[in-house]
């Protein structure tokens, strides 16, 4: 990066704090990837780093609602994650629990979305599976829990009603999430592993290469830096 454009998105990451970005996304996906990798880094068993992963979040959230951006979705955990041992899907699951538990201490509509038909989807968080508002509900929060690309897609096939529906992407089991304008994935991975296909077809990817538990505001402020510069036609 250059020095100009260094110091041109320092500019943008002050507007950010005092809440004057010019174009804020409407809706930003969060991948908060490395924890696994970060806990062994910190000496700590692989599944120690999911608890690590519940502050970031929170700030995030808080800098979220802060800013103003009216919607947010974060990844928590995937059908092809419980493929891990036992001991982390525990982790994962648990910290998911933890996550949402935190949340309804704030405000929050609150949204999970995930294949509940699974043992491995967590029973605590059911009743969230409507959206359902938490205290005064300023922003809109989306948690994927035990989510699968395909699950999601084929929801309607399941269900028996895919040929009653104009737009397919009504009868998905996230249809409720609308378009992603920003996707900021921490851990250095240049890839969406699955994350809600349909809503992500026009976001702007960015990768922090820091892994998740190592967030920091400043590594969210610079996404939305990039943000600015980036030119949304959305195809036209």
């Amino acid at each position: 990066m250059s020095y100009n454009c260094f110091i041109m998105r320092n500019d943008v990451a002050e507007k950010a704090r005092d809440g004057n970005v010019k174009r804020l996304p409407q809706h930003v996906g969060i991948i908060p990837d490395g924890n696994r990798r970060w806990a062994q880094d910190q000496g700590f068993e692989k599944q120690d780093g999911y608890h690590f992963g519940l502050q970031p979040g929170l700030e995030l959230y808080s800098e979220c609602l802060a800013l103003g951006i009216p919607e947010i979705t974060f990844y928590g955990f995937t059908v092809d994650n419980t493929k891990r041992p036992a001991a982390q899907i525990e982790a994962f699951r648990n910290a998911c629990v933890k996550a949402v538990a935190e949340l309804e201490k704030r405000d929050a509509d609150l949204l999970v979305v995930g294949n509940t038909q699974s043992a491995l989807f967590p029973k605590e968080l059911m009743r969230y599976t409507q959206r359902t508002r938490i205290g005064e509900g300023r922003i809109k929060v989306n948690f994927l829990v035990n989510y699968g690309w395909s699950w999601d897609l084929n929801h309607s096939l399941k269900n028996g009603d895919a040929s009653k529906r104009d737009n397919v992407a009504d009868g998905i089991a996230s249809a409720d999430i609308s378009r992603i304008d920003l996707i900021v994935r921490w851990g250095g991975g240049r890839r969406l592993s699955g994350f809600l296909p349909i809503q992500s077809v026009y976001a702007d990817f960015y990768v922090v290469n820091e892994l998740w538990p190592d967030f920091s505001l400043d590594q969210f402020h610079e996404a939305l830096a990039w943000y600015q510069e980036q030119d949304v036609t959305l195809g036209g």
